[in-house]
């Protein structure tokens, strides 16, 4: 997935009119390596360590314009620096871990009919939804 997703990547950036220069084309690895939820600063730590010589600014730059073309997206939650994901992943929500930062992939298919069922009952469609939940472990 990860050398599809790179190609992706890739051509959703030259798409935007971008030039793919060394140093974004070892960003785009980073990203396309990513199973976890990084923030910009951390996906710049990642292309430095892997040896690309890569700005902050560059990432950031980098980052909008792909999410402008549809092929990440942008998480933003509560309280923390902006994060991103793959836009090519399964729907699925998301509960944010509040005292150790984790941010946990789920799916429930009782929680999508729900909604579904409220939607509905209200006169509605879902053609979009996010669900977030800050969580603590239960002490006890």
């Amino acid at each position: 997935m990860s050398k599809e997703r790179r190609k992706r990547l890739e051509q959703a950036l030259r798409g935007a009119g971008v030039r793919v220069t060394r140093q974004r084309a070892a960003l785009l690895g980073v990203i396309a390596a990513a199973s976890d939820h990084p923030d910009a600063a951390e996906l710049h730590a990642r292309a430095v360590a892997a040896g690309a010589g890569v700005s902050l600014a560059t990432v950031y730059r980098t980052l909008t314009t792909l999410q402008a073309q549809g092929v990440i997206d942008k998480l933003e939650f509560q309280g923390e620096p902006a994060r991103w994901e793959a836009a090519d992943e399964a729907h699925h929500d998301h509960m944010i871990d509040l005292d150790s930062g984790a941010v946990i992939e789920f799916t429930d298919d009782r929680i999508e009919r729900l909604q579904a069922e409220i939607a509905a009952e209200m006169g509605y469609e879902i053609v979009h939804h996010r669900l977030e939940l800050y969580v603590r472990k239960s002490r006890g």
